[in-house]
């Protein structure tokens, strides 16, 4: 007796799927939602900012620099001397010249402390710097 579904799965070709296709759109995809996001760039710590009537949002600050109420500056997620500010700033500027200075000062930072970093932000060669207030609508 001949076994005829055993004669007929032995001519079946295995079937075999190709990944590659799959994997291209993957990183196509990829590649598109990285090139058409835009980055937030953060002072990495939680300040209360004053509040003010006449505040202006602003779009694209290249550099954010904090003031904490213990008077602590971060940039960038670290915390950073009065001292380094400047080279921080210059350092920025040189990869982007046309880049702004923003300073989010918590409202029971010293004015002094904030003024320092201010006029560490000018004489690193910042043109835009920005003091950030909150607007009526926010907390």
């Amino acid at each position: 007796m001949i076994n005829i579904s055993a004669k007929r799965r032995s001519k079946r070709q295995a079937l075999e799927l190709n990944m590659a296709p799959l994997i291209d759109m993957v990183f196509i995809l990829l590649i598109f939602f990285l090139v058409t996001t835009s980055f937030v760039r953060e002072t990495g710590v939680e300040v209360h900012r004053p509040r003010a009537a006449t505040a202006v949002e602003q779009q694209h600050a290249t550099i954010l620099i904090a003031v904490t109420a213990q008077n602590q500056i971060y940039m960038e997620n670290r915390p950073v001397d009065i001292r380094a500010v400047r080279v921080h700033v210059e350092r920025a500027l040189a990869e982007n010249p046309a880049g702004s200075v923003v300073i989010v000062a918590d409202r029971n930072s010293n004015t002094g402390m904030a003024v320092r970093v201010l006029d560490a932000c000018r004489q690193a060669g910042a043109v835009n710097v920005a003091l950030s207030a909150a607007t009526s609508g926010e907390r």
